[in-house]
């Protein structure tokens, strides 16, 4: 598609706009683009989504401070290390950080807890292994409903437990 202002060149910059409910586009090379104004915002500066990310980490990460850092068994990094990096090392740390990963999501998006489609195919021992935490933790809340204690507390128990071995 040629640029509509000097139709010599590729146009590169795509303008659309809504004005008195009809759309307008606009496509523009470069070099006119520039001269009518028209700049990309993330030319200046790169979106900040790792520091962002990192500062939101390190609320987390504060919180816990006092004890000796939980590190990933594979890599060796810290969640301490995500809050600086904004990434994590390898895959396994999702796995051994996915209680501070949770409050995380939580602070981001208001909940931990995903309700769109899942796989279809079971995709082995750690989905397994969600959906059994899933299920404890809705027998946790009838028997606290129920105000049966004593079994809630063993239930607690048995996801403390599961947890602990990721």
């Amino acid at each position: 598609m040629l640029c509509q202002d000097c139709k010599k060149k590729d146009a590169k910059v795509h303008l659309t706009q809504i004005v008195n409910n009809e759309k307008v586009t606009l496509n523009l090379c470069k070099d006119c683009a520039d001269k009518k104004g028209f700049n990309n915002p993330f030319e200046v500066q790169v979106f900040p989504l790792t520091q962002l990310l990192s500062s939101m980490a390190g609320l987390v990460t504060e919180k816990k401070s006092g004890k000796e850092e939980k590190k990933c068994p594979v890599c060796g990094n810290g969640f301490s290390d995500f809050s600086k990096l904004g990434r994590f090392g390898c895959g396994s740390c999702y796995v051994t950080f996915r209680t501070q990963i949770a409050e995380l999501l939580q602070k981001i998006h208001g909940t931990a807890v995903h309700k769109g489609k899942s796989p279809q195919i079971p995709t082995g021992d750690l989905l397994k292994g969600w959906q059994e935490e899933k299920k404890l933790q809705d027998e946790l809340r009838k028997a606290i409903e129920k105000e049966d204690f004593e079994k809630a507390a063993q239930i607690r128990d048995q996801i403390k437990t599961m947890i602990s071995k990721n």
